[in-house]
């Protein structure tokens, strides 16, 4: 999968469970009919969001990304619908253009070592990620919904 293709079809699966969310929260808070979207959206709409931020890491290393354009990256999936302008601007800069980088080239450094690593064992690496995602996913449904972090 190209890289234009993987972070394209992240920033829209967030665009959708942004929305499942959001008409699970109307049902449950304003309607008070359901608060199954919520249960459901919110854990796919969670496990969609860390996929992103994995996956906008990865570009952002592998693309030479700014630290600004990385953060930028990150930041747009904390607001709703956002991910896709700016996966869509970020295409118009030509930042998600080519193939992957370090599949080719050799890495410089540590970081760029892991990411080519995981780019040339692309099952093994998906493997230990989804199961880091899924470690980071069942530690913060046992934390519980964040507004009740707090006390």
């Amino acid at each position: 999968m190209t890289p234009k293709t993987l972070y394209r079809t992240l920033a829209l699966a967030e665009v959708v469970t942004w929305t499942v969310l959001i008409v699970g929260m109307f049902l449950k808070y304003v309607t008070g009919t359901t608060d199954v979207l919520v249960r459901v959206g919110g854990g796919v709409h969670g496990f969609v969001f860390l996929a992103y931020c994995v996956t906008t890491l990865l570009m952002g290393v592998d693309h030479r990304w700014s630290v600004t354009r990385v953060a930028a990256g990150l930041a747009s999936a904390f607001v709703p619908y956002l991910t896709v302008f700016f996966e869509r601007s970020a295409g118009r800069a030509g930042l998600l253009a080519g193939d992957w980088r370090l599949l080719h080239q050799p890495p410089s450094g540590a970081v760029e070592g892991l990411v080519a690593r995981a780019l040339r064992g692309p099952v093994i690496a998906g493997a230990v990620t989804l199961a880091v995602l899924v470690a980071v996913f069942s530690g913060l449904l046992l934390l519980g919904p964040p507004t009740q972090w707090g006390g």
